[in-house]
């Protein structure tokens, strides 16, 4: 069953608007198949600590102001809808071309990220000012994919050029180029200290690498088709993942219990156990699946192209706990954080849904430019957009 959900929409540079007395900003409200509710919100000005003073219009009532947060509810002879926005506590503008879109966007806890541009550039940045620190050459082509291994100071990519290249942020050296996808890698996991990667393409394989010798280890193959997303992770016991049919390589390191899920262009999220290589479920979804996560041990979550958003409960499969849609548009990105996770969407929305599956939070400031990937270093949230920005944002300031 899919839930529809109201939403509230607010306009992206409200934070820069309302700093004015009397300017205003439009808000609606939406849900889907009903006409959008439109008003207004206005500023009556700013007081002595600079958060400005605003009053909504219809039925959009404001509940808090800081400079960066605004909290607004909304109600009508159904129910009530509230929803906090969040602007950014910092843009980024000169990591990348303006003219060029962020496509991919990784962070450390140590105060480095790395991201991908459409011009093919990859660049390492520190998270504090915005400052280039490495660019990354070597990838012919578009770059998909890139992140960071726990160790912080060592990335991985791939690309339109079928190859993953391994780098050392510090140097801007590539340490390692891997070579065995016949076309375009489209997302990567890394397991546990990196001595094992995974990537997934558009030749509609998943393969097990070993990085230390830049061998395969193992290919997942009759995925069907293009495979967009993959992700890993530890399962409940009682979920059965079969047993190896063979005797893994001693350079397989710490694959075991643990369930492989990948997302297909042609409509279907799939579980595999990593080690055993047994499928341990093939579920329809309503269209090409663009991004998956493993939540916890019971829960995952994909997100597809038509704009659906499914939380799957992993001990039963064929009924998802949730299933909704927020947006029209493509759902192109997730990332974890305090039982949650932060969505990224083709229509400039970026929101956290809790561990209920309901949506309190919105991050501001695209402007309907797509959010190809969201981050979170679990103090800040960064986002990746098609206006060549990358946006900085506090959780403190979230709430989150």
């Amino acid at each position: 069953m899919v839930s529809r959900s109201g939403r509230i929409i607010l306009q992206a540079d409200w934070n820069h608007v309302l700093k004015d007395n009397g300017e205003k900003v439009w808000i609606s409200f939406k849900t889907l198949n009903n006409p959008m509710i439109h008003g207004e919100l206005r500023s009556d000005g700013v007081s002595s600590q600079g958060v400005p003073l605003v009053t909504g219009s219809e039925s959009f009532n404001v509940q808090h102001v800081t400079k960066n947060t605004m909290t607004v509810k909304y109600k009508d002879g159904i129910g009530e809808y509230t929803r906090k926005f969040v602007a950014p506590q910092v843009e980024y503008s000169a990591i990348h071309n303006s003219r060029k879109s962020v496509t991919s966007l990784d962070v450390t806890p140590g105060g480095l990220g790395v991201s991908a541009d459409s011009e093919g550039k990859l660049k390492v940045w520190e998270t504090s000012n915005g400052i280039v620190r490495r660019d990354l050459q070597g990838h012919l082509g578009d770059v998909y994919t890139c992140k960071f291994f726990p160790s912080g100071v060592v990335v991985l990519s791939g690309g339109a050029d079928m190859q993953l290249k391994v780098w050392s942020a510090e140097t801007g050296q590539c340490a390692a180029n891997i070579i065995g996808h016949k076309a375009a890698i489209l997302d990567t996991v890394i397991i546990e200290r990196g001595r094992n990667i995974l990537s997934c393409s558009k030749d509609g394989t998943v393969k097990l690498w070993d990085v230390g010798q830049k061998s395969c280890l193992y290919t997942y193959e009759e995925c069907g088709g293009n495979v967009n997303c993959c992700s890993t992770g530890i399962p409940n016991k009682n979920i059965d993942l079969g047993q190896p049919e063979t005797i893994t390589s001693d350079r397989e390191i710490q694959t075991e219990g643990k369930l492989l899920l990948i997302g297909t262009e042609n409509g279907s999220i799939q579980g595999y156990g990593l080690q055993t290589r047994r499928k341990v479920f093939d579920l329809p979804c309503h269209g090409a699946v663009n991004c998956c996560c493993i939540l916890s041990e019971n829960a995952a979550v994909c997100g597809t192209q038509d704009g659906y958003i499914t939380v799957l409960d992993l001990r039963n499969i064929r009924v998802p706990l949730k299933e909704w849609k927020e947006t029209r548009s493509a759902i192109l990105s997730f990332s974890t954080h305090n039982n949650g996770f932060f969505v990224s969407t083709g229509d400039g929305s970026c929101f956290f849904v809790n561990e209920l599956c309901n949506t309190t939070t919105e991050l501001t400031g695209a402007d309907c430019d797509h959010i190809y990937k969201v981050v979170c270093d679990n103090t800040h949230v960064y986002t990746g957009c098609r206006d060549g920005q990358v946006r900085k944002y506090s959780c403190s300031q979230a709430g989150l």
